[in-house]
């Protein structure tokens, strides 16, 4: 969102604290924040915190002073990008259904050319009121987009209604509008996560893969329009684009077999999982017992899903991961070609704090046309830079075509 310019709209509910996260987690993504708050709402927060966050004078009233300065709701409405309302109470969501301009955020929502994103605040009997929930309809059929909870799972189905939404998937919800849709129509199959290979009913072999670098390509092909199928080994992450269809394995060969089943008409193929290489030749169907002797455990190779999919490719694109201790750059290459690969992504154990279970990714992107080192940044921007790699290497592949 660098660069966006966002109005927060604020009213007077409990919540009212958290548009202090959420102006704070949209400045950290890069966007300008102008608030304007309710007089309500100025009594659960007061106008020099929010002028402390956003370095910006807090817009309540009509008139700024009394010397007849007006804050112009107009100017405001033609400078945003996006205007988010959180918390939004019922009575403002009552006033904004049937246009009633008797507040500064009112007047600035009707003036409103940017996309509007409300997030309702309120108790569950209020929240679910013919009244208010007849008005919430009013609103999304004049184009606003309503943020609220997922909803739980408690037989009444009711869990979170009411609740206003945390600041951080707002922000998530705000980011993902403002993602470029140049994906739109693709379909997308992503291999995320470890694989575990059972030794014994309580043992396996596998690795320390977090699949946080797997799952922030899936957000990224999502938010960018794309249908993702995401076949993924155990993992503690969990995905937020209603988009991405999840299949869980455990495997490699659970992952073979999901990946090349779920392959026709896809896109693009991204195999970004860490797979065992090495699977135990038998399962133990009991536990084993220490015996105070030595043990040895007969190893098979396991399928090599890229290599596999390389040999059946047609128009798919085809990403690899390579993870190197030394000669990376020679590795990483010979896989490209072995494998039958577009672009492989080399990622080096020797750049601390990157790789496994870090939050963060340094890598270089290697095609058959060149290579491209990207500094260390966290994996969620190191997923939008693999993306927009594979979009500029299919644009160049469809024109040449």
């Amino acid at each position: 969102m660098q660069g966006k310019k966002i109005v927060v709209g604020i009213t007077g509910s409990i919540a009212a604290y958290k548009s202090c996260l959420l102006i704070r987690e949209l400045i950290r993504r890069g966007a300008e924040v102008q608030t304007v708050i309710t007089p309500a709402g100025k009594e659960f927060i007061t106008p020099i915190t929010l002028s402390a966050l956003t370095h910006k004078p807090v817009i309540s009233e009509f008139f700024s002073q009394r010397d007849g300065t007006w804050n112009s709701h107009v100017d405001i409405g033609l400078w945003a990008d996006a205007m988010v309302i959180a918390p939004c109470t019922a009575s403002t969501i009552g006033k904004m259904a049937h246009g009633i301009a008797d507040n500064m955020l009112i007047t600035t929502y009707l003036s409103m050319r940017a996309p509007v994103f409300i997030a309702p605040a309120m108790d569950l009997d209020m929240f679910m009121h013919p009244s208010t929930q007849e008005n919430i309809k009013k609103l999304e059929s004049y184009g606003n987009h309503i943020i609220q909870p997922a909803e739980g799972f408690l037989a009444s189905g009711l869990e979170g209604k009411g609740r206003m939404e945390e600041p951080e998937k707002i922000a998530d919800e705000l980011e993902r509008f403002f993602t470029p849709k140049d994906l739109n129509g693709k379909n997308v199959l992503i291999t995320a996560g470890p694989t575990q290979e059972k030794i014994d009913p309580v043992r396996f072999i596998s690795n320390y893969s977090s699949g946080k670098m797997g799952y922030a390509l899936a957000e990224e092909c999502a938010d960018r329009g794309a249908k993702v199928t995401l076949v993924s080994g155990p993992v503690s992450v969990t995905t937020k684009n209603p988009s991405i269809q999840t299949v869980k394995v455990t495997s490699a060969q659970d992952m073979y077999n999901e990946t090349l089943g779920n392959l026709k008409n896809k896109d693009i193929v991204i195999f970004s999982a860490a797979v065992a290489d090495y699977a135990p030749d038998t399962m133990a169907e009991e536990k084993i017992k220490r015996t105070g002797t030595a043990m040895t455990i007969q190893l098979k190779e396991n399928p090599d899903i890229a290599k596999a999919v390389g040999k059946i490719k047609k128009q798919e694109f085809l990403v690899g991961f390579a993870l190197e201790t030394a000669n990376e750059e020679v590795n990483a290459k010979e896989k490209l070609e072995k494998k039958n690969l577009d672009m492989i992504v080399l990622n080096s154990l020797r750049n601390e704090g990157t790789c496994f279970g870090s939050n963060d990714n340094a890598i270089t992107i290697i095609t058959m046309e060149g290579k491209k080192v990207f500094e260390k940044k966290p994996k969620k921007d190191v997923a939008k830079d693999i993306v927009d790699e594979i979009v500029k290497n299919i644009e160049s592949r469809d024109n040449i075509i």
